[in-house]
């Protein structure tokens, strides 16, 4: 099938079923950037949400099993999906729960609504056979609508993503965390973002830019020209997001998606948490709202800097 396990993605309740085969149908030609740019349409949000299942972070009232941790995941992306530009599972996390991660992994993906774009956040790249498996496992298998990759071994490890023209590849520049100090900087991540604008010619690539260096955004997109940037480090890692959105734009639509994952799959500073956490009423109900509303927090807060 074209789109992969995606293709068999349920619904809730007949009408919806018939609304999702209709979108389905009438769009299945539409590559990486047009569905965002629908799905901003129907959202007007940049927000961009990582699922990490981690086992010793699901919240008590849902347990620890690959069951109870899709149903902890579902109930997530159903309370969420308002306020969501693309969802983004990092398979780190799945592949970390063996054989029945990758079954969760599967099962994720036919949950989310096929309108939602799914970015498979693998950080993929290799020679070119191996890259080409990575490829079809991820954009053709599971039908994801796009990934993140590694550029460190140069063009022909990447080609082999780019030949899926239809589908999104984000490709690491400059990361949020620390290490990025270590080859990235000083030039490296302008290299990256020179290279990455001529090898857009499907229009189909973006880069990973951490919001942890602000001060760094402008320079890669006065090198990429127009893309979409994925931005993590918003949330947990604490970046700053007013003078990196201020710095992203390029003229279009979505210049960016900003990511967050753990600060808003388990908001432990959000106040509708702590006003249940210490209490025996605290339930699934009180988790997923806390999520709901982390990520309403922070749609907004992207919306108020967008204005100013």
């Amino acid at each position: 099938a074209e789109d992969g396990i995606r293709d068999r993605s349920p619904s809730r309740g007949l009408g919806d079923v018939y609304k999702r085969q209709e979108f389905y149908y009438t769009n299945i030609r539409m590559n990486f950037l047009e569905k965002i740019n629908n799905r901003f349409l129907r959202t007007n949000s940049h927000l961009c949400i990582g699922l990490d299942p981690d086992p010793q972070k699901i919240p008590e009232p849902f347990g620890k099993t690959p069951d109870q941790i899709f149903h902890f995941l579902e109930e997530v992306i159903e309370a969420t999906s308002e306020y969501a530009l693309a969802l983004k599972p990092n398979l780190a996390y799945f592949e970390a729960l063996g054989l029945e991660g990758i079954r969760l992994f599967e099962k994720v993906l036919k949950t989310i609504p096929e309108d939602i774009p799914v970015i498979a956040d693998a950080k993929r790249g290799d020679i070119g056979p191996s890259s080409k498996k990575y490829a079809y496992a991820l954009l053709e298998q599971f039908g994801c609508d796009a990934i993140t990759v590694n550029p460190y071994m140069g063009y022909d490890s990447i080609k082999p993503f780019l030949n899926y023209k239809d589908k999104g590849i984000f490709i690491l520049c400059l990361t949020s965390n620390s290490g990025a100090n270590d080859f990235q900087v000083p030039n490296l991540y302008l290299q990256v973002a020179e290279k990455v604008r001529e090898w857009n010619v499907h229009s189909n690539l973006g880069l990973v830019v951490g919001a942890t260096h602000p001060e760094r955004v402008l320079a890669i997109r006065e090198k990429s020209g127009p893309m979409p940037f994925l931005i993590p480090g918003i949330g947990a890692q604490g970046g700053a997001l007013e003078k990196t959105l201020e710095a992203v734009q390029d003229g279009t639509r979505v210049p960016c998606l900003i990511n967050a994952s753990r600060s808003i799959l388990y908001p432990e500073k959000s106040l509708v948490f702590n006003e249940f956490k210490e209490t025996q009423e605290f339930s699934s109900k009180d988790c997923i709202s806390s999520s709901r509303h982390a990520a309403h927090e922070l749609h907004q807060e992207i919306r108020n800097c967008l204005k100013n």
